[in-house]
């Protein structure tokens, strides 16, 4: 059997048994057009996909995958697992949305076929999101490292406990706050949790990073956006007597005790998404989150307002 010049990963949802059916036909379409498929080992234990023959499984662990492109079914925590096993593979990620608002999804259920025929004639653009480094360090040691392409989290680890913590940016202190945490978001993760605690949406175009408290008992408690070059710290207060915990994108997490920091800066490596529209985000916005647009008068309708009215010999429409 020859290798094909071409190989897909395919990354689904593990416990849905809708998305390991869609990837089974998915499988199936691509390798009767000689694409390569592979798929996380995890994501064949006794699934459809597994049925398929000519499915290579992979470890999910390796960061040397020989794709040319990650499909993934799910929603955007699946597209994230996606990007966290691709990372460092330099392989676009486009995501099919069987979730519900799939921000970093590129398509939806309904346009799957027409999506795997794009992916079969490699009719996609491709566009680069910045990521995030963090670091933890306890004690003059860095028991943690990783990366986070929505955002990094510094949370309280008791429910009935505040956590207090000083924000530094750049070397220099900025406030210290009793919270339930803080969010370090890219904007690409200006959607998401950043979002949900009150922070600004950022195009995600737009080079910067987003500091966001959560609950601060604080008079500046107050989002804000810095340079993509600015170096963030969370100094956790070595007196205080509640830990916490860091999470990256929800997916990968360590526990802090008092006196530990996290520092936050820009990584080098970004997360590559495929894009087979070029639809622009106010559109994708006002889709995702339901926004009432009633009214809206345009300049394309304008226009078209005005030339039915010239039509009709009323004069000009006003």
């Amino acid at each position: 059997m020859t290798t094909p010049e071409r190989r897909i990963l395919l990354v689904t949802h593990a416990s849905r048994v809708e998305a390991q059916e869609l990837a089974a036909a998915v499988a199936t379409r691509l390798l009767a057009s000689s694409i390569g498929v592979s798929a996380p080992a995890a994501d064949l234990e006794g699934t459809p996909l597994a049925a398929v023959e000519g499915v290579e499984a992979v470890d999910e662990t390796r960061h040397d995958l020989d794709v040319e492109l990650v499909c993934v079914l799910g929603g955007d925590g699946t597209i994230l697992r996606g990007a966290e096993i691709s990372r460092g593979s330099g392989a676009p990620l486009l995501g099919v949305n069987l979730g519900h608002v799939g921000f970093l999804a590129e398509a939806e259920r309904e346009a799957l076929d027409a999506t795997v025929e794009r992916i079969c004639a490699r009719d996609y653009t491709v566009e680069e999101r910045m990521t995030l480094e963090v670091r933890a360090r306890v004690n003059g040691s860095e028991p943690f490292a990783s990366w986070a392409l929505n955002e990094v989290t510094v949370e309280k680890a008791s429910r009935e406990r505040m956590l207090e913590l000083t924000v530094e940016i750049d070397g220099r202190p900025l406030s210290t706050w009793g919270c339930d945490g803080i969010v370090m978001a890219t904007p690409t993760g200006s959607t998401a949790y950043a979002f949900s605690a009150g922070g600004p949406i950022v195009w995600p175009d737009v080079e910067a990073v987003l500091l966001v408290p959560i609950s601060a008992h604080a008079l500046f408690a107050r989002p804000v956006v810095v340079g993509p070059r600015s170096h963030l710290a969370v100094q956790l207060l070595p007196d205080a007597d509640a830990g916490a915990v860091l999470w990256c994108d929800g997916r990968r997490a360590v526990s802090l005790p008092p006196g530990a920091q996290v520092e936050v800066e820009r990584s080098d490596l970004p997360v590559r998404l495929a894009r087979l529209s070029h639809a622009v985000f106010t559109d994708r916005l006002v889709e995702k989150f339901d926004l009432p647009v009633y009214g809206w008068r345009g300049a394309a309708r304008r226009q078209r307002a005005a030339e039915q009215v010239t039509a009709r010999g009323e004069g000009p429409a006003r």
